[in-house]
């Protein structure tokens, strides 16, 4: 037979009778609370990564080229912007390039006989974008490709992140560049013919806001670009040293290895990868310097308005706004601007010391070219050129 114990139970704690037992108690409950609510987070949380992790079929590319357009394009299109007839301004870009192109030989130097310098191309800034991302998949699309990761949620958000950042960086510059040249870097066959552009969109903006005359300001745009198409038709090796040197740079990024070996050698921290790199900027500062030097001698002597133009252009380089500021830094444009600037700087002082002959030495070959320290000190390359001992 089973009996009831004799023995008093404790009453139920409550608010009114909190005793030293009862806060005991309490403490336990809210920490089973508490760590069951732990748990149910920590149990969501771990749904959630593994949810976003699973592959879900396929691998895909970290850019999404299309998606990139259909972004830049919208915020392209968002911005206002004069109607312009490319057709029209395409006929007169090739009028004013052919009256050019006999002063521009007789300063610079002549092309090979094999060799001529392409017609120019009027874009708006849709056409700029599609010739950029063009561009952009010549050189990007190996990595691409080397780096396909298994589609997942995370995979799909770092995707839409990317692409959000250069259809931005894309978009931003498609509002102020004015004139570009392409020489086909690591093109396939069969190869495109190099191109010159002008973006009509930009230039008939800039002119009518800075009330620039509209003939001297596309002369003087396209001196600058044709100086870059006679940089490469009169320099085969130019074209060469450069997709050499971006190879390398590439190939660096993809061989197969560990994916911090692949970063740090496409980022330029392994030694020979710094190397080549500093040799791209030194070439690419004195490619862009020389073909500034050109349009302001030449434009100072064939351009009635060539002051304006020259003060307007150095006022719109001074009057960003601070959110264009910000992006310039954010994004390592300034960093360029600056390269291009000694470039300039050094083409000047050596041009106005030696001559065009002693500034043309650097067209040699790529041992030739001034070296970022070089730059900063114009006697030092031409001593070295020139063959003069300290």
């Amino acid at each position: 037979m089973r009996t009831r114990s004799s023995a008093r139970r404790p009453p139920p704690c409550s608010t009114t009778d909190w005793n030293g037992d009862c806060r005991s108690l309490g403490k336990v409950n809210r920490s089973v609370r508490s760590a069951a609510i732990f748990g149910l987070l920590a149990g969501l949380a771990t749904v959630a990564v593994a949810e976003a992790v699973r592959p879900r079929g396929g691998s895909g590319l970290l850019l999404d080229w299309e998606d990139v357009r259909r972004r830049a394009r919208s915020w392209l299109a968002s911005s206002s912007a004069p109607p312009v007839d490319l057709a029209s301004a395409e006929h007169q870009y090739r009028l004013m390039a052919a009256q050019l192109q006999g002063p521009l030989l007789k300063f610079v130097g002549a092309v090979p006989k094999a060799a001529s310098l392409p017609e120019f191309t009027a874009l708006d800034r849709a056409g700029w974008l599609d010739l950029n991302l063009d561009i952009l998949r010549r050189v990007v699309d190996p990595i691409l490709e080397k780096g396909r990761l298994p589609n997942s949620l995370v995979v799909e958000a770092g995707r839409a992140g990317l692409n959000h950042y250069v259809a931005f960086l894309l978009a931003f510059l498609g509002r102020r560049v004015l004139g570009q040249y392409d020489p086909q870097l690591l093109g396939t066959e069969p190869m495109s013919p190099d191109g010159l552009y002008l973006v009509e969109t930009n230039v008939e903006e800039w002119g009518r806001k800075a009330e620039l005359p509209g003939e001297d300001l596309r002369r003087w745009l396209i001196l600058h670009e044709m100086t870059h198409a006679w940089q490469f038709a009169a320099h085969p090796w130019l074209k060469d040293y450069m997709e050499s040197s971006m190879r390398v740079l590439l190939e660096s990024a993809t061989k197969a290895g560990p994916a911090a070996a692949r970063v740090a050698a496409f980022a330029g921290v392994l030694p020979a990868q710094w190397r080549v790199m500093r040799q791209m900027q030194g070439t690419m500062s004195f490619v862009e310097g020389y073909s500034n030097l050109v349009m302001n001698e030449l434009g100072s002597t064939t351009l009635a308005s060539f002051d304006r133009l020259e003060e307007a252009y150095r006022a719109r380089g001074r009057s960003r706004s601070v959110v264009e500021i910000l992006i310039w830094r954010l994004t390592g444009l300034d960093l360029k601007l600056q390269q291009y600037q000694k470039g300039e700087a050094f083409a000047k002082a050596i041009y106005d010391a030696h001559g065009m002959d002693a500034l043309n030495r650097a067209w040699n070959g790529a041992d030739s070219m001034p070296n970022l320290d070089e730059l900063a000190d114009p006697e030092r390359w031409y001593r070295r050129i020139a063959g003069v001992r300290n």
